[in-house]
């Protein structure tokens, strides 16, 4: 092909690009794509990785998998949900979803009533299922914490109206969390509140100081309890004690099995022999090995274009509320699965997060699929979208998800200015003259009509009854 005509293709590719992309629903249809493909690709993961544990577990192949399909289908219907909901019922929704989630964080650490599951109290039991608190408790965070900062966003410049009551609240939170313990959800707090402040134009120097304070909390933490230790010295020296990092050894032999194209759907060895917890914190080894460096690829653009489209979401509103709420919940995801990654090619030390809307896990996903109906309901409120659906109709997705046309933005009003009151009068000689001045004005007007003389000069400009006045 010639030079020419390559860069006229290549031209006319990006045109039609940066048409596309300016279309009003391009945020909208992006959201669902990503949706749609990464449930899709989660599924087929967790049916896959899960099998070997439900084999030994309960003697089926299919249980694991199950479960986390009636989880998927729970999360389609909190997806529709939040896809549906007015941008204000949702933010009025934020104080009693904070409220009730604080609750259930404290209750979750009463015995009898919260569940104990790999030495972390952080569940609720019902029957064969769990709940678990901490992940509807990200979302309440990001909606309430969006919500205070955006009504004192005028007075975000002090410092105790930017870190008051968001910071207080979020310090309850980080304890609550500690003490089931849960140091990956709390981790997943932080960055949530960092988002916040950051997007509400926090000052650098504060970042600074949360940052020394986070590092001593993490050596602090480490000392206190001796499988955190474990796993900072096995990350930094891997060959001191090989038990200790045994998983992320073992998750880079799966990933270098794997290659460019895997070894087939299905056909990975590490699930089966020497690899624990592989539907959950490991699954990305599982990825890399049975679709190989392609598999894990499409995650990682999946999650990029996750990005992309969650930060133009935030840019191209008009709402400081959404703004800050689809910026937050961009980086929440993007930081998690970044993290998930991070372990498992050991970049970093292992926390124990899930990878959203792939790793199994129940409440992760239903509630990961929560926030994408949030972010989706997002990107139909940007004002060329509202426009649109307004004027032209839901169009074919709107239909079909019966979703009602969303209303456009309206700034709060401006309070009046209250009117300066009357200055109270001084006794003595000021109440003379006001009187004086007075009396004088009414004997000129008399005289006027009489036409036995003219009033003062120095106020005819004031009567335009007056004789002069009638003759101009």
């Amino acid at each position: 092909m010639p030079r020419r005509t390559r860069r006229t293709a290549r031209v006319s590719w990006r045109s039609a690009l940066t048409a596309w992309l300016s279309r009003p629903l391009a945020d909208f249809h992006l959201v669902l794509a990503v949706f749609g493909l990464l449930t899709i690709l989660g599924l087929v993961m967790v049916l896959s990785a899960s099998i070997p544990d439900s084999l030994n577990k309960f003697n089926s192949s299919f249980v694991i998998f199950a479960k986390q399909l009636v989880y998927v289908i729970v999360g389609l219907g909190l997806f529709w949900i939040a896809l549906r909901l007015p941008a204000r019922t949702l933010r009025r929704l934020s104080i009693p979803a904070m409220v009730i989630s604080l609750l259930l964080l404290i209750l979750v650490l009463v015995p009898g009533i919260g569940a104990e599951i790999n030495k972390a109290r952080s569940w609720f039991k019902i029957g064969p299922l769990s709940f678990q608190p901490v992940e509807p408790a990200k979302v309440a965070l990001v909606l309430w914490g969006a919500h205070v900062l955006a009504t004192k966003r005028a007075m975000l410049h002090q410092w105790r109206h930017l870190l008051v009551p968001l910071v207080p609240a979020a310090l309850m939170m980080f304890a609550l969390l500690m003490l089931q313990p849960d140091l990956g959800s709390t981790i997943t707090l932080a960055v949530i509140v960092l988002s916040l402040l950051w997007f509400a134009g926090a000052p650098l120097r504060l970042f600074g100081v949360i940052a020394l304070g986070a590092v001593t909390g993490a050596i602090v933490l480490a000392m206190t309890a001796a499988y955190r230790l474990e796993r900072l010295t096995s990350f930094f020296n891997p060959d001191a004690d090989p038990t200790a990092s045994y998983q992320s050894r073992q998750a880079l032999y799966a990933l270098g099995d794997g290659g460019i194209f895997g070894v087939g759907l299905g056909q990975g060895k590490a699930k089966w022999s020497y690899l624990p917890n592989v539907h959950n914190d490991f699954i990305f080894a599982v990825i890399g090995e049975e679709l190989g460096l392609i598999g894990a690829l499409l995650v990682l653009v999946l999650f990029g274009l996750l990005a992309y489209v969650g930060l133009r979401i935030s840019q191209r509103n008009t709402d400081p509320w959404i703004r800050l709420v689809s910026s937050t919940l961009t980086v929440w995801l993007v930081a998690q699965a970044a993290i998930n990654i991070g372990y498992v090619v050991t970049l970093l030390p292992v926390t124990g997060l899930t990878l959203p809307m792939i790793s199994s896990g129940g409440t992760s996903a239903a509630v990961t699929m929560l926030v994408f109906g949030i972010l989706a309901n997002n990107a139909r409120h940007e004002p060329e979208a509202v426009a649109a659906l307004r004027t032209l109709g839901p169009g074919r997705v709107g239909k079909l998800l019966r979703l009602p046309a969303p209303e456009p933005y309206r700034p709060p009003a401006k309070r009046k200015p209250v009117r300066p009151s009357t200055p109270p009068r001084q006794a003595g000689r000021p109440v003379r003259a006001a009187a004086h001045q007075a009396a004088s004005a009414q004997d000129d007007r008399r005289r006027t009509r009489r036409g036995t003389g003219s009033p003062d000069p120095r106020r005819r400009a004031g009567y335009p009854n007056s004789r002069e006045g009638r003759i101009r």
